[in-house]
């Protein structure tokens, strides 16, 4: 402190504008270090987390993001994980994590996971989705709470997977419904008694008070694509993945 007392005395004595000069420049330095590290807080965030129920297709999709092959898959009761070359100039990498369907395991991994995540990717079952509803948004009602109460909010896709089978719902559809079950599971959920933790930063319920719920209202962009990890010719066929690895490369 002597020192910069010091200092201060002698640049005022010899140039009084000198002082502010130095300042001025001290505080872009400090701005441009708070930047950095800001921006390599976020670099380090190069998670992509697939979820979704049982069933849904996520780790089908993981496997042919990854090899570009159809393997046989299984309910599983821990994450995978792998590093995903993202097709663009850049040469950039990410980290997809395969995170248990399950619903005593899903809520577990999704909460060590959540603070890693450069992305979530909600995968859903395009053919079951009308009697898988309520579920489906059970469980996207959660991701989003979690989703939303992190400092850096990650990107957010709901892949409609299984659209190779003729009774798929459209991603069109599958919003609105979305729309509709949320709209009716916050209002019985805001009207329960609150089972948060005092110091959870988690908003009460999502969207607009007052309002029909959509999927604009929130603080947090999310998108909708449509799939189909099997591929429409049998299991040797090439998936339909190619807006999901473009959606990847996008939030590389």
């Amino acid at each position: 402190q002597p020192h910069l007392d010091y200092l201060r005395q002698e640049l005022q004595q010899r140039d009084p504008t000198l002082l502010s000069a130095v300042v001025a420049i001290l505080a872009v330095l400090l701005t441009l270090v708070f930047w950095k590290f800001i921006r390599s807080r976020r670099s380090s965030q190069r998670a992509v987390l697939f979820v979704g129920l049982c069933d849904s297709g996520k780790t089908l999709l993981f496997v042919r993001l990854l090899t570009g092959l159809y393997r046989d898959t299984q309910t599983s009761i821990t994450d995978s994980s792998a590093v995903y070359r993202v097709n663009n100039t850049r040469a950039t990498s990410l980290t997809l994590i395969d995170l248990p369907g399950h619903e005593s395991l899903r809520l577990q991994f999704l909460e060590r996971f959540k603070a890693s995540a450069r992305a979530v990717v909600f995968v859903v079952d395009s053919a079951a989705f009308q009697r898988e509803v309520k579920d489906v948004a059970e469980f996207l009602y959660q991701v989003l709470i979690d989703s939303m109460s992190l400092k850096n909010t990650p990107s957010f896709l709901i892949a409609c997977n299984k659209q190779d089978i003729t009774m798929a719902k459209s991603a069109k559809l599958i919003q609105q419904q979305l729309e509709k079950e949320l709209n009716t599971l916050r209002v019985t959920r805001s009207a329960a008694p609150s089972t948060l933790d005092s110091s959870s930063t988690a908003p009460a319920q999502l969207g607009k008070k007052g309002k029909e719920f959509e999927f604009s209202q929130l603080p947090l962009k999310v998108e909708f694509l449509e799939c189909s990890a099997k591929g429409g010719r049998g299991d040797t066929g090439s998936a339909d993945i190619q807006d999901l690895e473009k959606w990847l490369a996008k939030i590389a």
